[in-house]
């Protein structure tokens, strides 16, 4: 594979979770096979959705990062695959539609879990060695959506104001709303998951996402599961 143009560590639902149906069909976009998909028969859905549509379906672990020059595709695989691998599967905390600062996302309807929140901070830190730094644009244009000191921090040392303390699970389902509208387009998101949603879940799986090009959608480029490791040992045990 020649290597993207930005990478990203993303939690997405198994292929044959409902969930990852109903959010990928919600978006109008497969992004595992990059096919547009038929959207539910909401009026402007199509330019409400267009913004998360462009990455994917998911939850962000390590947001999207250009590579250091000279990295290769195989290398930050590898040490993805690695980072997958030593950390074991667990139940995901049950979902709910939520007003996200005037987005509408999935977010954990109670605490965010011990484990999930680990599997968020090893995965900006593990593969952090293979980004390049944020040129004074991409730290401007952050900067000016209001950072507190803390996530001025988290911008100058990890590249993105929402990291480890100010790390929020959430998958996205709308561009910012107005006021009027949230309402009638919660309630449209609540009816469309709530089959999916009513199912227990586990988190088996990372998701690396690529983008070939500055303006090209996010791809499902490889699934990396978790506690590779312990699954192939415990069926060496049972084999011997």
């Amino acid at each position: 594979m020649t290597v993207p143009f930005r990478v990203a560590l993303y939690y997405a639902p198994e292929p044959d979770d409902p969930l990852w149906q109903a959010g990928s069909s919600w978006l109008g976009r497969d992004p595992a096979t990059g096919q547009d998909l038929a959207q539910p028969p909401l009026p402007d859905i199509g330019e409400v959705t267009a913004a998360p549509r462009h990455y994917g379906f998911h939850a962000t672990l390590k947001p999207p990062m250009r590579l250091v020059p000279g990295t290769s595709w195989a290398a930050v695989e590898m040490v993805a695959r690695a980072l997958a691998a030593s950390l074991a599967p667990f139940p995901l905390p049950k979902l709910a539609v939520t007003d996200l600062d005037g987005f509408l996302a999935l977010c954990p309807a109670t605490a965010v879990s011990p484990p999930l929140r680990a599997l968020a901070d090893a995965a900006v830190a593990g593969l952090d060695h293979f980004r390049a730094p944020s040129d004074e644009t991409e730290l401007a244009r952050r900067q000016q959506s209001g950072l507190t000191a803390q996530q001025a921090r988290l911008l100058a040392r990890w590249g993105y104001p929402d990291v480890f303390d100010t790390w929020r699970f959430h998958m996205t389902l709308t561009r910012r709303l107005a006021g009027d509208d949230r309402g009638p387009w919660q309630a449209a998101a609540e009816a469309h998951f709530a089959p999916a949603l009513a199912q227990p879940r586990r988190v088996e799986s990372l998701a690396l996402f690529t983008q070939s090009s500055a303006t090209a959608p996010f791809r499902l480029t490889a699934r990396l599961p978790l506690g590779a490791r312990v699954r192939l040992s415990t069926r060496g045990d049972a084999a011997a």
